[in-house]
């Protein structure tokens, strides 16, 4: 387990020593300490999800730190890297993770694709995340208006017509959301579509034999997400 007192600079600073060597090491300690401004390194899923939670309300109040953007700290990363979430969002412009959980270079591994759908590319990538950059949470993160979810309201109400990809993504996310009552309001339909994508890309998730191992050994954590477009709040689902 990370010590408490350790630092996120210091943590980057032991991996550079091991693949850099000494001589390395000594110049990165010579970066000026006031050019980096840190928040201790999550010491597990717990502790991870607070700091997003705590970035999102600093994005919300606009008192966003930007932290981590200085090149003292990204020159901390350029052999090695130790993010402490992996967020799967939304391709959408208006969603940039690291924005709206005011993190920094290195502090999540992002994965995007419109829609959040896990695909196969995704499963890949989650699965580094996992065995080689060792995250111990893991956050699916929809977003209110989604396109990717309306356009597959549409193609379920309506029958309408998609280019070839876009079916493809259609057809990923349909499956999620057929228990929902599609007789109510499109702006509410629309608001449980997304929420119910959200679950559907994490049930997809659960049965992966490997995502199921590591979740029983409590090795990792995975939560649900939706971002309000309106409020840049982060409402985290139950």
């Amino acid at each position: 387990m990370t010590n408490p007192s350790i630092t996120r600079r210091q943590l980057l600073l032991g991996a550079c020593c091991l693949s850099l060597g000494v001589t390395s090491c000594v110049a990165a300690n010579k970066t000026d300490p006031d050019a980096i401004n840190t928040e201790p390194y999550p010491r597990n899923a717990i502790e991870a999800l607070d700091r997003l939670k705590r970035g999102n309300q600093r994005f919300m109040a606009e008192k966003s730190l930007h932290a981590h953007e200085k090149f003292s700290w990204r020159n901390l990363l350029i052999e090695t890297q130790k993010p402490f979430a992996t967020v799967i969002g939304c391709s959408d412009s208006r969603v940039p993770p690291e924005l709206i959980f005011d993190v920094g270079f290195g502090d999540i591994f992002t994965i995007r694709l419109a829609g959040n759908i896990i695909a196969e590319d995704v499963v890949g990538s989650l699965q580094y995340a996992g065995s080689h950059l060792h995250t111990p949470l893991f956050v699916v993160l929809g977003h209110e208006g989604c396109g990717a979810v309306a356009a597959t309201l549409d193609a379920i109400l309506h029958h309408a017509q998609e280019p070839e990809h876009i079916e493809y993504l259609i057809k990923l996310i349909k499956p999620g959301l057929r228990a929902l009552d599609f007789n109510q309001s499109w702006e509410n339909l629309l608001h449980a579509a997304v929420e119910a994508n959200v679950r559907w890309s994490m049930q997809q998730l659960l049965v992966l034999l490997e995502a199921k191992r590591a979740l029983e050994e409590r090795h990792v954590v995975l939560v649900g997400a939706v971002y309000e477009l309106k409020t840049g709040r982060i409402r985290f689902l139950s």
